[in-house]
C-alpha cells in the first residue's frame, strides 16, 4: 500500500530571549483528539502552497503573529497517528523573530508561554518527549525520523540527522 500521509507542520515560536516557547493548551473542545495536551502550532499544509508558507500561515491564524525568521529542525512520520489511523507526515520548524503580540487564546484553546526548561513536565503526547529535545537542542543538523502510532499509543521512535 502507498504512502500517503497528511502533510503538515508543526512550530515553536521563541521569546524574544529564547528561554520560553509559545504552546497551545489544547483544552477547548471536547472532541479534540489532541484535549488536555500542549503542543506547538502548527496544521495541514494546503494543496497550493510550500511548507513554509503553510508554517507562515499556520501562525498567523492561530497566533495572530508574523514569522520573520524560522528554520527547519526535522521531519517525522507518524504513521497510524490519526483520529482513524491516517499517517502524517511533519515539518517541525523553530521560529526565532516575529513581528505582532500573540494571541491568548484560540478555537483550539489557550496560548502560554513556557519555559523551555519546563516543558516535559506538562501533559505531552508520549512521542512529543522523545524529539522536542532534538528541536530545542544546539546540534545544527537536522533530524529526520519515523514514530508509528496504533490505537492512540507511540509504537517506535527512530530517526537520522544530517
Amino acid at each position: 500500500m502507498p504512502y500517503t500521509p497528511i502533510v503538515a507542520t508543526l512550530g515553536y515560536v521563541f521569546s524574544p530571549d529564547r528561554s520560553k516557547v509559545l504552546l497551545i493548551h489544547r483544552n477547548a473542545r471536547p472532541d479534540d483528539q489532541h484535549l488536555g495536551k500542549y503542543n506547538g502550532l502548527g496544521g495541514k499544509i494546503e494543496r497550493d502552497e510550500d511548507v513554509v508558507a503553510g508554517m507562515r500561515r499556520e501562525i498567523l491564524e492561530e497566533a495572530g503573529i508574523e514569522c520573520e525568521a524560522l528554520a527547519l529542525r526535522g521531519t517525522i512520520s507518524w504513521p497510524g497517528f490519526g483520529k482513524n489511523g491516517e499517517d502524517w507526515l511533519g515539518f517541525l520548524f523553530v521560529v526565532t523573530e516575529y513581528s505582532g503580540t500573540p494571541y491568548t487564546e484560540n478555537v483550539e484553546g489557550t496560548l502560554e508561554w513556557v519555559a523551555v526548561a519546563d516543558i516535559m513536565q506538562l501533559p505531552l503526547w508520549d512521542g512529543d518527549r522523545h524529539f522536542l529535545p532534538l528541536v530545542f537542542d544546539e546540534d545544527p543538523r537536522g533530524f529526520h525520523g519515523v514514530m508509528p502510532y496504533r490505537d492512540g499509543g507511540m509504537v517506535s521512535w527512530n530517526y537520522s540527522r544530517v
